[in-house]
Order: C-alpha cells, then structure tokens, then sequence
C-alpha cells in the first residue's frame, strides 16, 4: 500500500488519517495536495464544524522519509525546496482553516509530523505517546514551522532543548508546559478527539471562526491593534445570525441550534 491521505467524515466531523503501512505514517509529497484540497473544500462546507488529524495504526507520524531525503541530493535543490514549500502549504492550510483542528497523536509524532501537530489548534495525545523534534541527528534543520511553533510555545531555553538536542519529549512533559490539551488512555485519542469536536459541532460556527482568527492575530499584534480587532468582531458577531441564536437561546433557557 503506497502513503496517503485518507478522509472519511463521522457526522460533522472531517477526519484526516495519514497513513504509510511500513513506515510510520512517513509522509509524502502526495499527501500535501490532497491535504490542502480536503481542507479547502471542508472551509466552504457548512456541514462540517471540526476536524481531526490522525495517524493510522496507532502512530501518528514519524515525519519525512530519510530515503526519499537522500534520493533528492541527487537532484537539483528546487525538488526538496518544492516539496518543502508543499508542506508549508499543508500546515498554512490548518492555520487558515476556520474551523477547529485537533491533533490526536498516538504513538510518535516525529519531524514534520510534530510540525502538523503543532499547526492544529488543539492536541490530544495518547498517555505514553511522545514528540520528537530530531533533525539535528541527521545533520538536518527543521521544517513545517516546527522552529516557530516551538519558539512561541515555550521559554527559549525549552525550545532550544527541544530543537537542539533532538531527545523525544514525553507527551504528558508537553502536556504540563501548556503545549498539548489533553492526556488520554492509550489507544482513545482519536474517540477523545471526535467527542472534543461534537462538543465544537454545537457552537457557533462563526464566533469559533472568529476566535481563531484573534488567537493567531493576538501573536503579532499589539494591545491597541488587538483590541480594535476584537471590538469588530464583536459587533459584527452580534449583529451576526449566530449572535441572535446564541442570545435567545440562553435568555429562553434552551439549547441553541445553529446553521
């Protein structure tokens, strides 16, 4: 079986499972077009509200193939340059997804596979899964936004720990320094997952939408931008469909239903 990208859907919820039998969920220029057009086409689909990124057989993603890495020094550097600029596509198409992105990571999530996980809003992680950020073992540098995520994410001195001595972090160590959401039992981040993105299905698709947008703004803007952002948001969220939902709903006592 060759490496791909699977999408299936469980209600509102899309679910990408990368998947390479063999190895490890390594990943391949081929996912990173199907990535991009599956995320696409689910921002303009309303029906659905959240989606879940996984890995096949009980591990995650064990990140670029070595093999594949050392078959391209024998070609002009464009070809690696190009498939990176491909995977930055991947994770800039998570980003810019308005919808919730959670990240359910079981076994290893390795290399650029970390990197996605990153990009996801959310990470649930298996109890004894780990991360590992390992491109300085094989004389390589990161991709994938690795390096701006971990930066962002934790003290310096932890990133460049991290970054520069190549060592597995346990998931529940990331779990305490605020990097993943949640610690589940071996073998449950994928349900944990899908349960966490039914909670998302039943709110406001827009105010969610919304959010997501000030969290990433909130990272380079400054407190005056930032709350002159917020404040449009606002108003335009109230004076939104989902807005007069919400409202009278909670004024009515009853659940909201939103379109």
């Amino acid at each position: 079986m060759s490496a791909e990208l699977q999408a299936s859907r469980r209600d509102n919820t899309l679910i990408l499972t990368i998947s390479n039998p063999g190895a490890r969920n390594a990943l391949h220029p081929d996912m990173y077009a199907a990535a991009i057009e599956t995320l696409t086409t689910a921002e303009r689909d309303d029906s659905v509200r959240a989606v879940v990124l996984t890995g096949a057989d009980g591990f995650f993603c064990a990140g670029g193939n070595l093999n594949r890495l050392l078959e391209n020094r024998s070609k002009d550097p464009s070809v690696q340059a190009q498939s990176i600029d491909q995977l930055n596509g991947w994770i800039e198409a998570i980003r810019d997804c308005p919808k919730p992105v959670i990240a359910a990571v079981e076994g290893v999530a390795a290399g650029a596979g970390f990197s996605l996980a990153l990009a996801c809003d959310l990470i649930v992680a298996g109890a004894s899964s780990r991360f590992v950020m390992a491109y300085v073992k094989v004389g390589l540098t990161p991709d994938g936004g690795g390096s701006w995520f971990i930066t962002r994410a934790l003290p310096r001195q932890l990133a460049a720990e991290i970054l520069m001595g190549g060592q597995a972090v346990e998931a529940r160590r990331l779990h305490e320094l605020g990097v993943v959401n949640r610690i589940v039992a071996d073998g449950t981040a994928l349900d944990s997952a899908l349960a966490w993105s039914d909670e998302f299905a039943a709110m406001s698709p827009n105010a969610l939408e919304r959010i997501k947008s000030l969290t990433h703004e909130a990272q380079d803007n400054s407190l005056a931008e930032h709350v002159e952002s917020e404040k449009r948001h606002f108003v335009e969220s109230l004076h939104h469909r989902d807005g007069l939902e919400g409202i009278s709903a909670f004024l009515e006592k009853r659940k909201p239903q939103y379109k």
